[in-house]
């Protein structure tokens, strides 16, 4: 992503600060944490972090201790996803659940989301402090939610819109807002802040759960429909949960007894379907949403890149 390009120094300071996070007096802890950590990913929540901050009193190192723990807020929830959906590949990489075992995988976890915490503690705002635990209790009831919604079958477009609201865009929101509050930004700008990362944060989930059926094994690091084979119905997937022809596909997913041959003619009839691009036209209302939050920020070159980030969220293919 050309974006990061112009923040690189400062992502790579939170890299760095990042690695010594995880830290732990336990290797095993400390292997399972950095093996999580060097698999990768888009690092958007800390992008969100460095541009909002930008729109106040911009400080790397207190820049720094918020993208760090909405990051590892983010790695914690995916360790812990990782036990419940029994995922043994995350990004091309063995999880820790699979590298380690689900004990492991549940403490490293846990020592995470700790470290969120520690990492926050020396910014000396208390409404930072007050969002972000929101933030994390409202993560923690998504992640319930999907689990009662697991292979429900009677779930409905609005039962996905808040859980995806839950389980993504709070998140990208509080990133947006935690800078912007962390660099004591003009409340009217945190406020427009706050609902750009929740738009961008609603686009970016559907966009990842239509790449789940659109993207090969090799680019998605995982097998392609994961989410239905984990009883998840995505927005693809709620278009077209009643049509007969579906229906044996979904209830074999369900089951575990989805031949691989199976599995191609199942993405085959849900790429095939118009699914995918219903799916797409809900996810670009939410950009031009994002858009339009955007457009009444101060002019810059974080407004800019704002404005880059939802074209790449729009066209994005990882």
């Amino acid at each position: 992503m050309s974006i990061y390009a112009d923040f690189r120094k400062d992502l790579e300071y939170i890299e760095k600060e990042l690695e010594r996070s995880v830290d732990s007096s336990s290797p095993i802890i400390r292997q399972a944490a950095l093996h999580l950590l060097r698999a990768g990913g888009k690092r958007i929540r800390p992008i969100f972090v460095i541009l909002a901050s930008k729109f106040g009193h911009y400080a790397l190192e207190d820049v720094a201790k918020v993208a760090v723990s909405l990051e590892l807020v983010h790695m914690a929830s995916l360790v812990h996803d990782d036990v419940i959906d029994d995922s043994d590949m995350r990004r091309g990489f063995e999880t820790v659940k699979a590298k380690w075992d689900n004990r492991i995988a549940m403490y490293t976890g846990d020592f995470i989301f700790s470290r969120a915490l520690s990492s926050i503690g020396e910014i000396e705002i208390p409404a930072v402090h007050q969002l972000l635990a929101e933030t994390m209790l409202e993560i923690c009831k998504g992640e319930i939610i999907q689990i009662e919604h697991q292979r429900k079958t009677d779930q409905t477009v609005r039962d996905y819109l808040r859980r995806i609201k839950r389980k993504t865009a709070l998140l990208l929101s509080s990133s947006c807002e935690l800078g912007a509050l962390g660099a004591t930004a003009n409340p009217s700008i945190v406020r427009k802040l706050r609902r750009f990362g929740y738009f961008a944060g609603m686009s970016f989930q559907i966009v990842d759960d239509i790449l789940d059926i659109i993207s090969t094994d090799e680019e998605l690091g995982k097998p392609a429909g994961s989410d239905l084979l984990n009883g998840h119905l995505t927005l693809p997937i709620l278009f077209i949960k009643d049509d007969a022809e579906f229906r044996p596909f979904m209830e074999h997913s369900f089951a575990g007894t989805l031949s691989e041959s199976t599995r191609d003619e199942m993405l085959l009839y849900i790429r095939n379907s118009g699914a995918i691009q219903k799916a797409q036209a809900v996810s670009d209302l939410y950009l031009r949403k994002a858009l339009g939050e955007i457009k009444t920020l101060p002019d810059g070159d974080a407004k800019r890149a704002l404005t880059q980030i939802v074209a790449f969220i729009s066209k994005r293919n990882y």
